[in-house]
């Protein structure tokens, strides 16, 4: 009887404490169609200069869209789709693009400050003369992306991967490089970069290298 009671007891001191660790999980679909403000969001989105500013476009499909111009400040786009998208002069400051995809995409003159890319995926994606201030790119893979007269002051780049990247006349100050990969970085003209970060020669150089040796071989062996 008394351990009856003593197990009665027992749960209901702990039931209140059960509740309160209950999990909610959003699972609600998103619209369709999905529309923000005066933009339909879906791939090959025209919303050139659209106001998206504090959106939850978090997993949106905007690939090939025209966003240029747009105000996206302190929007969510975290692992949305942007491969391919055209955000030249858009205002990301302080968007949320953890794991955003945006290979291709085309962030010139973007600005970008205090925006949160960490994980982002973005080869061949332009940057140039985009404004990058206090932005965190820490572990994104950015290869053969351009940034160009870019603007990386006080900017995370904690393992960054920055293969075959063209840093041209961009500007690197406080920045934080620990553990980033510069491997084949074009740094002509930039301030701030870590251009003595290679030792050993190019890819490009090497495959010049190696073009000659063949061309060599063939003319020794007509």
């Amino acid at each position: 009887m008394r351990a009856s009671l003593l197990a009665l007891l027992l749960s209901a001191s702990l039931a209140p404490a059960a509740a309160a660790q209950t999990t909610i999980v959003n699972v609600e679909e998103r619209p369709n169609p999905w529309i923000v403000g005066s933009c339909e969001i879906g791939p090959n989105a025209q919303c050139p200069n659209a106001d998206l500013s504090f959106a939850d476009l978090h997993g949106a499909d905007l690939r090939g869209a025209n966003l240029t111009g747009a105000k996206l400040v302190r929007a969510d786009l975290r692992y949305a789709n942007l491969n391919g998208a055209d955000l030249t002069d858009a205002d990301l400051d302080g968007a949320r693009m953890t794991t955003t995809f945006i290979n291709a995409a085309s962030l010139h003159r973007a600005s970008l400050k205090g925006a949160d890319l960490s994980f982002s995926r973005g080869s061949h994606a332009n940057f140039d003369e985009a404004d990058l201030t206090a932005a965190t790119l820490e572990k994104a893979e950015l290869k053969s992306a351009s940034f160009q007269r870019a603007k990386l002051v006080f900017t995370e780049l904690q393992e960054t991967k920055f293969y075959e990247v063209n840093f041209t006349g961009a500007v690197m100050q406080n920045a934080h490089t620990r553990f980033a990969i510069f491997q084949d970085a074009w740094m002509d003209g930039c301030t701030g970069c870590p251009k003595n970060w290679q030792t050993g020669e190019t890819v490009w150089d090497a495959e010049a290298k190696e073009r000659e040796r063949g061309r060599e071989a063939t003319a020794s062996h007509p």
